[in-house]
């Protein structure tokens, strides 16, 4: 059991150093010698735990959905009505879009440059396995407030999930520190006025 946790802590410290990698000299400069440096071990170290590049790049992506993922999902679990979770929802993800920006550069390094084994880059993969799952939450919340007659009847979720979606990775490398609104309140109001 220590030694299953051992493991687990050493390969979360090769990915966050591979987060840190990505975010400082992009998918394009990445290597397993940088990644080690950051790291503070040896390169040997990270074939133990991972197969080879491809194999911790992919890790690494699963392992910043799923923070992200985790991280919306505990502030959304909580609330009683559809509209509180969907205020919830947006404020959380506009949060975690200020507050993990290594992340976020990380992810987008990845999405928009690693590829599958048969060169099909990574924002192209539309396999219906490889759902989004904060997608799918949202979708469900909107779905919810329908259902329970809390949101209009008039809208459709997919589409309005694609727009807040947008809407919060629009906000993604933007410095809201120095703007002069609440960004996720202007977004909570724009989008209750279209579904309530």
């Amino acid at each position: 059991m220590a030694e299953s946790f051992i493991v687990e802590a050493r390969r979360e410290q090769i990915i966050n150093a591979c987060i840190d990698t990505l975010e400082e000299v992009g998918y394009v400069k990445v290597s397993l010698t940088k990644i080690a440096r950051k790291a503070k071990i040896s390169t040997g170290l990270i074939s133990y735990h991972f197969s080879d590049k491809a194999d911790l790049i992919n890790h690494t992506l699963i392992y910043l959905l799923s923070n992200q993922l985790d991280y919306i999902s505990e502030r959304v679990v909580g609330k009683n009505t559809a509209t509180e979770q969907l205020q919830a929802f947006i404020e959380a993800s506009i949060i975690y879009q200020e507050t993990h920006y290594k992340n976020n550069i990380a992810l987008i390094e990845i999405i928009f440059n690693a590829q599958t084994s048969d060169e099909t880059p990574y924002y192209r993969i539309t396999d219906e396995e490889e759902e989004d799952h904060l997608y799918m939450l949202l979708k469900d919340i909107l779905l919810e407030g329908k259902n329970k007659q809390e949101f209009t009847q008039v809208f459709n979720a997919d589409a309005v999930a694609t727009i807040i979606q947008g809407a919060i990775s629009e906000s993604m490398l933007k410095d809201l520190s120095k703007v002069d609104y609440n960004y996720s309140h202007e977004l909570i109001k724009m989008l209750m006025s279209m579904i309530k």
